[in-house]
């Protein structure tokens, strides 16, 4: 490894060893080919020094490599929604003032994404931006209609074919795969293979069409591509255009509860399509 980056948060809750046992996870799938992750020098709670990923520019090449890659990822499996990466006993994710939570031991049953999500996502943000006064009464009561019908099982569905086809449950997921934590590799990089490479997850075991559209929340360059690539590795479930928005609804939540009522509009209307 030649050069290194140190990121640093000083928030007293702030736990770094959660991200890079993230990073560690998400990179034990680079071995069957998928994406390549910043690799971890050490962390401790307030600091991670990790390998600088040598950025290139976006090509149609790169998004086909690392849609399939990304899929592979995804297939390497996870034990249960909401899983934390093995190793981390944090509670969550924190960014700012958010939590953004885990589930630390294997529920009782069979718990489906909708289910786990409602609980441990939406539902604690809701309660924030509702305490903040960022939505009245009526609005809140969409939300949670919404929760409900997550925890209903009414949006569920089939994992990607790779993942089932691996005999997992759920995917190994990033958690926070916006454009920008999916760094386009430089020619002869390490990352060329897959075209791209991870840094700053959030991982957990997860849905893999979380991943997919958080990557279609705030854009990303040859979005298609990937798309269609990850859809010729590893078929996605019928239907899953339609559930894109259900799918943004937390990462919205978090941006309400990150940013303020600059976002409350974007998650009523998600909430609206879905209640």
């Amino acid at each position: 490894m030649s050069e290194t980056f140190e990121k640093r948060d000083d928030n007293p809750r702030a736990d770094l060893t959660g991200e890079a046992a993230g990073l560690r996870w998400l990179g034990e799938a680079e071995k069957d080919g998928g994406l390549v992750c910043s690799r971890v020098v050490r962390a401790d709670a307030h600091s991670l020094l990790e390998e600088r990923i040598d950025e290139g520019v976006p090509s149609r090449e790169k998004a086909h490599l690392a849609g399939a890659a990304l899929a592979r990822t995804h297939a390497a499996g996870a034990s249960w929604y909401g899983c934390p990466p093995p190793g981390w006993g944090g509670t969550g994710y924190v960014i700012g003032r958010s939590l953004t939570t885990v589930v630390p031991i294997e529920p009782a049953g069979s718990r489906g994404w909708g289910a786990t999500c409602a609980e441990w996502r939406v539902m604690p943000h809701v309660r924030t931006i509702r305490d903040d006064g960022l939505v009245d009464a009526s609005e809140s009561r969409l939300l949670v209609r919404v929760a409900d019908r997550m925890a209903a099982g009414d949006f569920d569905s089939p994992e990607p074919e790779l993942v089932r086809s691996h005999g997992h449950r759920c995917s190994r997921i990033h958690g926070d795969l916006w454009a920008g934590n999916l760094l386009w590799a430089a020619d002869g990089s390490r990352a060329a293979a897959t075209g791209a490479a991870l840094i700053d997850p959030m991982a957990s075991g997860g849905h893999a069409e979380t991943d997919l559209a958080m990557l279609q929340l705030f854009g990303c360059a040859y979005l298609d591509d990937l798309l269609a690539s990850y859809n010729e590795v590893s078929p996605l479930a019928d239907g899953w255009r339609e559930r894109v928005g259900i799918h943004q609804l937390v990462p919205v939540l978090l941006h309400c509860v990150l940013f303020g009522e600059s976002y409350v509009g974007l998650a009523l209307s998600i909430a609206r399509r879905y209640a």
